[in-house]
């Protein structure tokens, strides 16, 4: 399992004007094979980020996701506006109960 936390810091009127883009790609993504959560969300404490959860069953999966027509387009949509910066890790994992024993 991977989970991707991304980070895009951008100014109010950008992430405004990306809103319908974003939607468009977390819906889409959410039907990719092997995407088991895809999310943005604004900051609370920092509102110009916008943070992306995303679970992925494996590399492969996530490496078709960059390959989608979606991404493309949310990409190109991403090239029209001032952003301050992308920051993205991606990290391995497994599942355990919680709370953990």
């Amino acid at each position: 399992m991977l989970i991707v936390i991304a980070r895009i810091s951008a100014t109010a009127e950008a992430i405004d004007a990306l809103t319908p883009a974003i939607a468009a790609m977390e819906a889409a993504s959410r039907e990719e094979p092997g995407c088991h959560e895809y999310t943005f969300c604004r900051e609370l404490n920092e509102p110009n980020t916008i943070k992306i959860v995303e679970q992925w069953e494996s590399a492969d999966a996530l490496k078709a996701h960059f390959a989608m027509p979606h991404m493309a387009t949310f990409q190109a949509e991403m090239g029209k506006h001032d952003l301050g910066g992308v920051e993205v890790r991606a990290f391995e994992a497994s599942e355990v109960p919680f709370p953990p024993a």
